[in-house]
């Protein structure tokens, strides 16, 4: 087929890509907004126009609060694209993505990239046992489908374990524990970033709240866990944690494991963009400018998949991000541009008064961030444990990249997401480097899996 063309392509129809797309609708630039998902939202109004009251539980007013963004992005008249796996991103702006089981380019003059983020991996011993979960999937069940485990373990810390457990509350799925492994000197490093924190007391109040309710129903809540293993045969049968220096359990068949989000970068390191490692959270992010522009020409990131800020951080993100696109299309003068992004630089930085915070609260221990145990599986696609790992390392192995010859840990389906933080971590545990050091797994296209038969669909002329 043909290519099609626009001005701004926006992938991801989650909060920031939403935002963008209504921005530079409402600015005169023909917009096609492609998306992995039958219908907009993203993660955190995911299956949203679906719901209808008396259907479902309450799942938050954080939730339903998506509604007047999705009716605006419906009304806006950019092109929506559901069901589109983007695979390869050229440097020249060609995107080609995989729909209906056929391949397709489009063309555009400018690119924001909203893909927003993923959930860290948790790499404990027995994870890949069938049972096991991030909290992220429990909570896509539980938006999509109605569906939901009873008596699960969840495991980890932040703010979105809490609020994913609450969820279940609400929808009557009773609770067998909540394993809670924020490390006791993280209270102490966070407590100076407290006071910035009170500024928007909001975020602090709703964890609290829905603290309260997991106690009030009764959840046992176990703090200061120092070591974790889910354990069965062919399936989860048990989950064994360490307090004190002892190893207790609890039988159940779901542990729900959770440690954080991290920007989702495997479309920017294909395209190029370059990364930088941040600290603070621990993760790879884009490096980009105050309009969310990259090293790229052309391609700006906006929301969760440049760095880690929330849903209404990410869809204030959008709208600079469309302000700085209808710029350089044409459609806005500078000073234009510059007096409408004032009033959301505003609001940006009083959003994330909070980040430092909550990134410094919940911070992810090294025990969970470089697994001890040498059988812990580290690279689910091929198998590659820590050991393995360590021991390319100790050979010499210079950085991810390289270790791909040595273990081909990065090389399956995934294209390094449950694997690439773990193996850089180990690599700079064993070397003795930083992360900043060590860099990071380059993805290649196609950065989703696509069939053969899609493939020879694709004509890029």
């Amino acid at each position: 087929m043909s290519g099609d063309s626009c001005q701004l392509a926006v992938i991801g129809a989650g909060p920031a890509g939403l935002a963008a797309a209504i921005e530079a609708s409402a600015e005169g630039l023909s917009v096609v907004v492609l998306d992995e998902q039958p219908s907009p939202g993203g993660q955190i109004y995911r299956s949203l126009e679906q719901q209808t009251n008396g259907q479902r539980p309450s799942l938050g007013l954080d939730y339903e609060q998506g509604q007047p963004l999705l009716r605006a992005f419906r009304d806006s008249g950019a092109d929506y694209l559901p069901l589109s796996q983007v695979w390869e991103i050229t440097p020249q702006r060609h995107i080609h993505y995989n729909r209906d089981g056929i391949s397709r380019c489009l063309r555009a003059e400018f690119l924001i990239i909203a893909g927003g983020a993923q959930e860290r991996p948790v790499p404990v011993p027995g994870w890949t046992l069938p049972g096991v979960m991030t909290a992220g999937a429990a909570q896509i069940l539980l938006k999509s489908a109605a569906l939901g485990a009873p008596k699960a373990v969840f495991a980890g810390s932040g703010p979105l374990l809490y609020l994913i457990a609450w969820q279940y509350l609400q929808a009557g799925l009773p609770i067998a524990a909540v394993l809670e492994t924020t490390p006791r000197t993280n209270y102490l490093r966070a407590a100076p970033y407290l006071p910035a924190a009170l500024n928007l007391p909001s975020y602090l109040t709703k964890g609290f709240s829905m603290m309260a309710a997991l106690r009030r129903a009764g959840v046992p809540w176990i703090k200061g866990v120092t070591g974790l293993r889910a354990e069965g045969d062919k399936r989860l049968e048990a989950v064994a944690y360490r307090v004190n220096g002892d190893w207790r359990y609890f039988g159940s068949d779901h542990l729900f494991l959770h440690q954080g989000i991290v920007p989702n970068t495997n479309l920017t390191v294909s395209i190029g963009c370059r990364h930088v490692w941040n600290e603070r959270q621990a993760c790879w992010h884009v490096q980009q400018d105050d309009w969310g522009v990259t090293s790229v020409e052309g391609v700006t990131v906006a929301g969760d998949g440049g760095s880690i800020g929330g849903a209404i951080a990410a869809q204030l993100q959008g709208r600079v991000a469309a302000l700085d696109a209808a710029h350089r299309q044409g459609s806005l003068s500078g000073a234009e541009r510059d007096q409408r992004a004032r009033p959301l630089r505003r609001l940006l930085t009083k959003e994330y008064r909070v980040r430092a915070f909550l990134d410094t609260l919940y911070r992810p221990a090294d025990w969970l961030r470089r697994p001890m145990e040498d059988e812990t599986v580290v690279c689910r696609c091929e198998g590659v444990t820590a050991s393995e790992v360590r021991a390319a390392a100790a050979l010499g192995c210079p950085g991810p990249n390289q270790l791909k010859a040595f273990t081909r840990a990065g090389m399956g389906p995934c294209q390094s997401r449950q694997c690439a933080l773990t193996v850089g971590e180990l690599i700079a545990e064993t070397s003795g480097m930083e992360m900043a050091e060590i860099g990071y797994l380059r993805t290649r296209p196609p950065v989703k899996p696509i069939t053969l038969g899609s493939l020879a669909t694709f004509d890029d002329s």
